[in-house]
């Protein structure tokens, strides 16, 4: 038995039901994917792309699959946020940047870094939206502007 095949994402849409998959598993390309009802599906798309909270899967039967942010271990970063910013993004680390608080990904060496430049720290288990690239919606990778 063949499973349902999504081959698009559909910008602003909510589907008839939700795949919840964290940060680095929203960036792919060609895989198979559980919904939350249960049932898998292939995801096979044209190009590698950054899915983002509000974008859903089109499968080739109509229906649409939401992609929900799912919970993931981050560190709350709190303090002097334009400085602490500043660093955290020299070093390319995706950031969630919120009123009073920055999120990341866990990592050890930042860790220690963001703790050298007196930073409040706060592990937190809770979705990962960072913000897109300056050069459009999506990831950046490398300095190649």
């Amino acid at each position: 038995m063949s499973l349902p095949t999504a081959r698009s994402v559909k910008h602003s849409h909510y589907g008839d039901d939700r795949v919840r998959l964290t940060y680095d598993e929203r960036f792919l390309r060609r895989k198979v994917l559980t919904a939350v009802s249960g049932e898998r599906f292939v995801v096979d798309l044209e190009r590698t792309t950054s899915l983002g909270s509000g974008d859903a899967l089109a499968l080739e039967d109509g229906r649409l699959i939401s992609v929900v942010p799912a919970e993931e271990d981050l560190l709350e970063v709190t303090g002097d946020l334009t400085r602490l910013a500043w660093h955290i993004g020299n070093r390319h680390m995706p950031c969630q940047i919120e009123s009073g608080r920055l999120l990341i990904q866990r990592d050890h060496v930042i860790q220690e870094m963001l703790e050298k430049l007196g930073a409040g720290l706060r592990m937190v288990c809770e979705p990962f939206t960072p913000e897109g690239g300056a050069y459009g919606h999506g990831r950046t990778h490398s300095h190649a502007h």
